[in-house]
């Protein structure tokens, strides 16, 4: 068993870790203060050759992997949560173009993205339908040489720069899962209108709108895949995206307690720095475990996505990465804030913007308590199993063994 990364994989940490240090970080309150998006940082993740991390040569990427990139958003989102999502928005634009686009889809939306030269967006979500994306109410119908969307999409990111957005819509109402397509829309596009942007509580960088979808017309070769089978697609998709939300979450944890423990190294309370309390000493612990824990899961998350294992085989684990480090960015910001005291809770400081941007990763690609239900299911089933044989361990209370010793003892305390 090998924890080490490979020398493509060290090498993408460290000039991630450069960078960050060097543009990222300088940046950060601003981005976050005038919620703004930074075409600035944009073009030097272009020049780095970052928006192509995942993808393979073919596309004009590095290779890297799912991994490689997750290491990246580690390294950026450590700074900047907002930062981590301009990143994690290449894969979230075009994982399913990958899976199961046309080569023209491939070469054009593939590429762009990996090269710089286009932006996408993806929306799935609508007012009355999130994690139940089954029952989402747009529609695309086929009306001569194209289709015709109407809708309403919330969250969708990025969309504000994006030249294209994949739409998921239902093609045949009365199927249920069976009846959803994805579309790929080219921006502008008339009947593709941003309502309004949404006011977010943090990751003000990347900002998320409301779609009007009202007689959207796009061609046939828009279908992405195979009509009626999108909505297997689009969990797919999402599975792929999953650990990179977990690596946003393990790198924010990470600069939150590193920015904690700085702080309590250097300020002194009762004449010594307050690390050397107990109480802030065990909170520290404690928020390394966290992130560590939570590093560990995503890193074995991503390799699993790169080792193109099945959605069922796999699906648990990449719930266990993205629920577990979401949380841990919660719990570890709000420790830091805690540190802080009421510094923590100044604008001035960075933990009122890491406590604020947490909570965005416990909501975004399945809430935690969706998570859960994939990970209970896993259990139920057996595709989550440690191979323990809970018989040999003992009887369980009142199964066949338990009653019948149950019995056995009121009849002897009988006298039969």
């Amino acid at each position: 068993m090998d924890f080490g990364l490979n020398e493509q994989q060290r090498q993408v940490r460290d000039r991630a870790a450069a960078l960050a240090r060097e543009v990222v970080a300088p940046r950060a309150a601003a981005i976050d203060r005038k919620g703004t998006y930074p075409q600035d940082l944009f073009e030097a993740f272009r020049d780095a050759g970052f928006l192509g991390l995942a993808f393979p040569e073919e596309f004009g990427g590095s290779g890297a992997g799912t991994l490689g990139l997750a290491l990246a958003i580690e390294e950026v989102a450590k700074y900047c949560s907002s930062a981590g999502l301009l990143l994690l928005t290449t894969r979230l634009a075009t994982a399913g173009i990958q899976m199961a686009g046309t080569p023209e889809q491939r070469e054009r939306y593939v590429r762009g993205v990996a090269t710089g030269r286009l932006r996408g967006a993806f929306a799935l979500t609508e007012p009355e339908a999130g994690s139940d994306a089954v029952n989402i109410a747009t529609t695309a119908r086929r009306d001569g040489d194209g289709w015709m969307l109407d809708g309403m999409k919330l969250w969708a990111g990025q969309a504000t720069v994006a030249d294209f957005v994949i739409v998921v819509a239902k093609t045949n109402p009365e199927a249920g899962a069976r009846g959803v397509s994805a579309f790929v829309v080219d921006l502008p596009n008339p009947g593709c209108r941003i309502v309004r942007e949404l006011p977010k509580m943090g990751v003000l960088g990347v900002p998320v709108v409301e779609i009007l979808l009202d007689a959207c017309r796009v061609p046939l070769s828009a279908l992405l895949g195979e009509e009626n089978h999108g909505f297997r697609l689009v969990m797919r998709h999402l599975n792929v995206v999953r650990p990179l939300v977990a690596a946003r979450g393990v790198g924010l944890a990470a600069g939150a307690t590193q920015y904690a423990l700085a702080y309590a190294q250097q300020r002194r309370t009762f004449g010594r720095p307050i690390i050397e309390h107990q109480a802030i000493a065990f909170k520290l612990a404690e928020m390394a475990m966290g992130v560590e824990s939570a590093r560990l899961l995503t890193h074995r998350a991503a390799w699993l996505v790169d080792q193109g294992g099945s959605d069922r085989e796999i699906a648990h684990f990449l719930s266990l990465a993205k629920a577990q480090a979401s949380e841990t960015a919660v719990r570890v910001s709000e420790e830091a804030l805690q540190i802080l005291g009421g510094y923590g809770y100044l604008k001035d400081y960075a933990t009122e913007r890491y406590y604020r941007d947490a909570k965005q990763l416990t909501l975004v690609e399945g809430t935690s308590e969706i998570h859960r239900m994939i990970i209970s299911r896993a259990l139920a089933d057996g595709t989550l199993d440690w191979g323990c044989d809970a018989n040999a361990i003992g009887g369980l209370p009142n199964d066949e063994r338990d009653r019948a010793r149950r019995d056995a003892m009121i009849h002897a305390a009988q006298g039969e």
